[in-house]
């Protein structure tokens, strides 16, 4: 049973680290090669992992696509580790009201910033492009644009404040509600566990007593 409560726990924390590396803000270092819109048919899977159509557009079943094409600086642990050069496409929607919780409106005017800051590997522009979601080529996922702004060269390097406060908080919501936790528990739990287990010995010895008696009458009418 412990080890089960151990797998549990892991597989709950595995879950929610995946969830917030998803939806938390990344940025990476790249180089804009090009832009396009494809029409794009939705399957039931990948669906979860697009966001929405435009903003006072209705949401069908197929859409167009607005794609940012990238040779990027891989980035790992939320940018903090870097690696090489690689291709990387970016899909450019609009979240509005919904999750996460980007409030992002302006899909059309960041596609015309992606245009203008196009460039090639002779003279390139890099820009910081901040983004979320993941990349997967087998289920056709890309991570959503959110902004981008040029900087002077590729070795720029973004320190993820958003996200080393998100944790801060995170660390400090998780002792203030343990500290509460502990507190209940040893006022309100635990002395309502021991009068429970009180009221049990008090059963478990009345039965004990009665079953002795019980005993005691049969054995009698044994010896008559």
């Amino acid at each position: 049973m412990r080890r089960f409560l151990i797998a549990l726990r892991i597989l709950a924390a595995v879950v929610a680290l995946a969830f917030l590396h998803y939806v938390l803000p990344q940025h990476d270092v790249a180089r804009i090669s090009g832009t396009e819109v494809i029409r794009t048919d939705f399957s039931s899977f990948n669906r979860w992992f697009f966001a929405q159509a435009d903003s006072g557009n209705v949401e069908g079943v197929t859409r167009d696509l607005r794609l940012i094409e990238t040779s990027r600086r891989a980035t790992y642990l939320f940018g903090l580790v870097r690696g090489g050069e690689q291709t990387m496409v970016f899909r450019n929607e609009d979240t509005g009201w919904i999750w996460p919780p980007y409030f992002k409106f302006d899909s059309s005017d960041l596609q015309a910033e992606a245009g203008d800051l196009t460039s090639t590997a002779d003279a390139p522009q890099w820009v910081i492009v901040r983004h979320y979601g993941w990349r997967n080529r087998f289920f056709t996922i890309y991570p959503n644009a959110t902004a981008i702004w040029p900087v002077e060269g590729p070795d720029v390097r973004v320190i993820p404040w958003f996200n080393i406060v998100f944790f801060a908080l995170l660390a400090l919501a998780y002792g203030f509600f343990r500290a509460v936790w502990r507190q209940f528990r040893e006022r309100t739990v635990d002395p309502a566990l021991n009068r429970a287990g009180q009221t049990w010995d008090g059963i478990e010895a009345g039965v004990t007593t009665n079953k002795g008696r019980l005993s005691r009458w049969l054995s009698s009418w044994r010896r008559k």
